[in-house]
């Protein structure tokens, strides 16, 4: 008789942690961060059409990094969840930390149980009604979540992209400000990146209800070169 292959259980968690990294890693990089009048997120990416930034809610903005069509499923996940809890209750109780515990749920759910976990990491960001009341909540691909203070790094080399923030992050910055932070901690001292290489969305006070609005890239090239 044969017997079955054991594998102890803590090894298969680390390998399949170590896989979901390797593969979050290769990915380019979300940076989060406050300013004066809401939250500022951009990414590293050239596709005018795959976004990894999106609008879920009145005020609660999503951003994926990873494998595009698993993070692009949670988005949508998201949205649904969204629209559903705010017609049957109220707009008002549609936040993003219920959202970031679902989601932490579901990318547990699935670290835990199934042979290939999620290859993703995602942020969620909710506008605060008034400065220092907004929130970002990092989840990463085993259902961590994180609740950030002010910024917020996702993707590959996020650790010297985290330093880069911390070094130039300045409290109440301008949108002018605070974007040039941002594409400096995503370029590094080794490359330079234009509005043709980001996706940049904000989530401001004086977008009215939907908080949330796409800087395109005419506005954004004439935003880097202020």
């Amino acid at each position: 008789m044969t017997m079955p292959y054991y594998v102890a259980p803590e090894q298969v968690m680390k390998d399949r942690a170590e896989y979901a990294q390797k593969n979050v890693a290769r990915g380019r990089g979300v940076v989060a961060v406050a300013f004066d009048e809401g939250i500022l997120i951009v990414a590293e990416n050239p596709s005018r059409t795959l976004h990894k930034i999106s609008e879920i809610y009145d005020r609660v903005a999503f951003a994926g990094v990873g494998k595009y069509n698993e993070f692009d499923q949670l988005r949508v996940a998201g949205i649904r969840h969204a629209d559903t809890k705010g017609y049957a209750y109220s707009r008002d109780d549609v936040d993003a930390r219920s959202l970031a515990n679902l989601y932490a749920q579901y990318l547990g759910q699935v670290f835990t149980h199934e042979m290939k976990p999620l290859e993703v990491e995602i942020l969620l960001a909710e506008l605060g009604l008034e400065a220092g009341e907004s929130r970002l909540y990092h989840i990463a691909y085993d259902g961590t979540v994180v609740d950030e203070q002010r910024r917020a790094v996702i993707g590959g080399e996020a650790d010297a992209v985290e330093g880069r923030l911390e070094e130039a992050f300045e409290e109440g910055w301008s949108l002018t400000a605070a974007l040039s932070a941002c594409v400096g901690a995503l370029a590094g001292p080794d490359r330079s990146l234009g509005a043709d290489d980001l996706e940049v969305g904000v989530l401001a006070r004086t977008n009215g209800r939907r908080a949330f609005r796409r800087i395109g890239r005419d506005e954004l090239s004439e935003l880097l070169a202020t």
